[in-house]
């Protein structure tokens, strides 16, 4: 029986890099453009034949994808179907951000079988967005989600920030309760993390306290509920049946091929990114042997801790049966002590051959998680 497999495609084009930002992206030419594409188009075809998986997700991210033409989106998408057996139901996601969408591009994506799109909005204040640097208003948001349910999506997902410079409680609430009666079938609500190397960093930031930052994670959950979304993941709402299977694969640790520079892969324990290099994967992305870096084998204990912090970032958290079924042993016998210190702390649950993480465990999640690193 064919495994899962899900594609990742990096797309490192921007208008101009937001001043949060420390992805790897770029303002560019339309020449850099075709150039990227066609290197893009060597790797796929270089990466070999994957004929017992099946690909379940494909997510082109970035950058924003949707800076070069819809076009050469559409080619790179014919071109991984081409190569690899899709699932007959994949969830193909696009992000894009507002004012770089026209009706056009958005009828090529549709055409070309993306079917679920990822909108950058993040705050609902036009004040707000200026302090991150976005190139667009809150008002072009709405012009381009109400061009992408025109254009047949169906399914699309929201980005909004909290913990932004200048932000209050009231201010976040209002950009929660705003997007959410626009009725998107999924939201990420991010706290901001102020990333070093980035503009932000270099700045003197006035930024919410921690106490309110806490409050309004706890609001984006309550408030989120009255609009019929469920938190499925620390930072993820979704409407029933429109959680993103993407992520959700990240974090249940199905294999995943990355393209396009600094994309990372996971096949069969065998973990490597490509180079961030641009002009060397320009150059040899024809030849992945030579763009691919960072090659490490995972061992039972790394895949072990893989399971535990991954599986805890979502709220039904992990199987322990499924632990049994990967490594042998049963969750006890390599857990026990952490398990116990964190269910007294009430950080933890556990039932019905589960375990997860408490709305308290979630506030500390970071902390929790940590001690699962053997």
């Amino acid at each position: 029986m064919s495994k899962p497999l899900e594609l990742y495609v990096h797309i490192p084009f921007c208008i101009r890099k937001c001043d949060y930002c420390d992805f790897l992206s770029f303002p560019s030419t339309e020449e850099q453009q075709y150039r990227y594409m066609d290197a893009l188009k060597k790797e796929i075809l270089g990466a070999g034949a994957y004929p017992d998986r099946r690909v379940v997700s494909v997510f082109f991210g970035g950058g924003t994808p949707s800076v070069p033409k819809a076009e050469l989106l559409a080619e790179v998408l014919g071109l991984l179907r081409q190569t690899f057996l899709f699932d007959e139901d994949a969830e193909i996601t696009l992000e894009a951000n507002p004012g770089t969408l026209s009706e056009e591009k958005l009828r090529i994506y549709r055409e070309a079988g993306f079917n679920r799109l990822s909108l950058g909005c993040q705050s609902v204040h036009d004040r707000e967005l200026r302090q991150l640097g976005r190139i667009h208003t809150f008002r072009e948001f709405v012009e381009s989600f109400s061009l992408a349910r025109g254009c047949g999506f169906s399914n699309i997902n929201v980005d909004l920030m909290s913990g932004l410079p200048g932000q209050s409680l009231e201010s976040y609430e209002e950009s929660l309760r705003t997007v959410a009666e626009l009725g998107p079938e999924h939201l990420s609500a991010y706290s901001l993390i102020v990333e070093p190397g980035t503009p932000f960093a270099s700045r003197e930031l006035d930024l919410p306290e921690e106490e309110t930052e806490r409050k309004m994670y706890e609001r984006t959950g309550e408030i989120l509920g009255e609009y019929g979304y469920t938190q499925y993941e620390i930072s993820n709402y979704a409407k029933p049946g429109r959680e993103c299977r993407h992520n959700i694969g990240y974090w249940k640790r199905v294999d995943y091929l990355g393209f396009g520079p600094g994309a990372a892969s996971l096949t069969e324990n065998r973990r490597f990114s490509n180079t961030t290099d641009v002009k060397k994967y320009l150059t040899d992305s024809g030849r992945p042997e030579k763009i691919r870096e960072n090659m490490e084998i995972l061992s039972e204990q790394d895949c072990m801790e893989e399971f535990m912090f991954l599986g805890l970032r979502m709220n039904e958290g992990i199987s322990e049966e499924e632990f049994y079924r990967q490594f042998g042993k049963t969750v006890d016998e390599v857990y026990r002590p952490v398990l116990e210190k964190y269910r007294k702390l009430d950080l933890l649950w556990r039932t019905g051959g589960r375990i997860g993480l408490t709305a308290q465990g979630i506030s500390v999640s970071n902390t929790v998680m940590a001690d699962f690193l053997l």
